[in-house]
């Protein structure tokens, strides 16, 4: 059983049977915390199912609303319980979304600026590189070649640091479409190549495709 329910159940025997006042108070809050990692973890399975979806047949792939609640909720008791590393990766998942699944950057784009804000304050590194992939993303939607970039190689920093192969090899792909947008082809070519080898290093059979179809490309 979870920690924090079998403290619930014991705040509700305390104030049951010590009449104290705070201990209803203190198992709600409790439980506000199991909420919102339930929530999270909900909204975070849905969202691995539209990627399948789309993976296999993109013009049939739709999100489910329900998945967008959950995010929303996990934030809101997050920030209720001021746990600002919580609030910080649940908004990530509500700006992504947005520009995912409603393909809509300019409701994604607030969003994902606030789970990036939060994520530095909570010294959440992991969030922090999707916040910051995800803006690179909506940049290079609208053509800021420049901006993406920058985006992008910060975020690929901090995939290295934390030894995240898979998601640097993904930040690469992003990175060798920009870099052939800027007709920095030998830049690209380095690039896909690098994604390639940790690709295949790390057992991320699922971007080989994504990969060679960028490599295909230039």
């Amino acid at each position: 059983m979870d920690e924090r329910i079998e403290r619930s159940r014991v705040g509700f025997e305390r104030a049951l049977f010590e009449g104290d006042a705070g201990a209803l108070a203190e198992a709600d809050r409790e439980l506000d915390g199991v909420e919102a990692d339930l929530a999270l973890a909900r909204g975070r399975i849905m969202h691995g199912r539209f990627l399948q979806q789309r993976a296999q047949d993109p013009e049939q792939a739709r999100g489910d609303s329900r998945e967008l609640a959950l995010f929303e909720r996990a934030a809101e008791l997050y920030q209720a319980r001021e746990d600002i590393r919580g609030a910080g990766e649940s908004l990530f998942w509500v700006g992504c979304y947005h520009q995912l699944i409603r393909r809509d950057n300019e409701a994604a784009v607030p969003v994902l600026w606030r789970s990036l804000e939060l994520a530095t304050r909570a010294g959440d590194p992991a969030t922090m590189s999707e916040a910051l992939r995800h803006l690179g993303i909506a940049e290079h939607s609208a053509g800021r070649l420049d901006a993406a970039r920058l985006h992008l190689e910060e975020s690929t920093r901090l995939r290295r640091e934390m030894g995240s192969w898979p998601g640097v090899a993904s930040n690469l792909v992003g990175l060798t479409y920009i870099a052939a947008g800027q007709d920095r082809r030998d830049d690209a070519l380095t690039l896909i190549e690098e994604a390639r080898a940790l690709a295949a290093a790390s057992g991320a059979r699922g971007l080989m495709l994504v990969i060679d179809e960028a490599r295909a490309q230039l």
